[in-house]
């Protein structure tokens, strides 16, 4: 059965700790957007954030880069999540509310290719990619693999990700009509480790997932070391969006996110901290 996840909602809600009775301090922190740093990122932070400031609650959603800057934009969460820049229709609603969206980057990230661990093709070039991608190449035979027809996984329209690829990666060409639009990295990494002809695209944090592995891409492959030297064809950086200049304890967790200990976080989960490129 073809698998199309694009009409699903992923909704990751953590309630990290609970407001204390009496406590001096009770504070409700939403955070919306990015699967890319949604799933696993921002949670990690907020875990720790949370064991510094034992009274914060925090939601978060992890529905698309689109949804957290809409969000920003509506005046529903204090931070939204992105891995892409905010398009100019984003910033001319914004400005019809008097919302001021702005973006402080927080990590970079890199795009790699995942294919099935049972495909024999370790290495494709830009060309192939594209081509893959937009459905020029419909065969496994065509780019060095056994026959099989490709099974094409991308992000949701929401995801800035899905978008990104498109700059990054098509040249900005759309995608095959019968590609699987799936809700976040993890459901594109998981079909993709059960079909023998899947083929699809995941960050840094998520290409170590069974069943899968990361193809190289004219004989480069993703690494945080390739991202921190700009050897990477395929990385970006990613964002909190705010309502102008963040505030209270939304400046306090963006801080956080940016200090030592914060991008230490980063580091571990599989990105790459801000300072760290050349």
């Amino acid at each position: 059965m073809k698998t199309n996840m694009m009409l699903k909602r992923t909704c990751i809600v953590f309630a990290l700790g609970s407001s204390l009775i009496g406590s001096a301090r009770a504070d409700r922190l939403v955070i919306k957007g990015s699967d890319t740093l949604g799933a696993k990122l921002v949670p990690q932070l907020a875990e720790e954030f949370k064991a510094q400031n034992s009274g914060t609650t925090f939601d978060i959603a992890a529905e698309g880069s689109t949804t957290g800057i809409a969000a920003i934009i509506d005046g529903t969460a204090q931070i939204g999540m992105s891995s892409r820049e905010a398009k100019p229709a984003e910033i001319a609603a914004a400005k019809a509310k008097n919302v001021e969206i702005k973006p402080t980057t927080v990590a970079y990230d890199g795009v790699g290719v995942i294919v099935n661990e049972a495909n024999p093709v370790t290495n494709l070039t830009k060309k192939q990619i594209e081509q893959i991608f937009t459905g020029e190449v419909s065969d496994w035979s065509a780019v060095g693999g056994k026959g099989g027809k490709i099974s094409v996984y991308t992000r949701n329209t929401s995801s800035g990700t899905y978008s990104d690829w498109k700059e990054l990666a098509m040249n900005k060409r759309d995608y095959a009509p019968s590609a699987q639009k799936m809700a976040g990295h993890e459901q594109i990494a998981a079909e993709v480790g059960k079909n023998a002809n899947g083929v699809g695209y995941v960050g840094l944090a998520y290409m170590n997932a069974p069943g899968t592995k990361v193809v190289s891409v004219d004989g480069a492959t993703p690494s945080g070391d390739a991202v921190r030297n700009k050897q990477w064809p395929y990385a970006r950086p990613t964002f909190y969006y705010t309502n102008g200049e963040p505030q209270g304890v939304t400046k306090e967790f963006i801080d956080f996110t940016l200090s030592d200990t914060g991008q230490k976080i980063v580091d571990r989960v599989g990105f790459v901290g801000v300072g760290e490129i050349k």
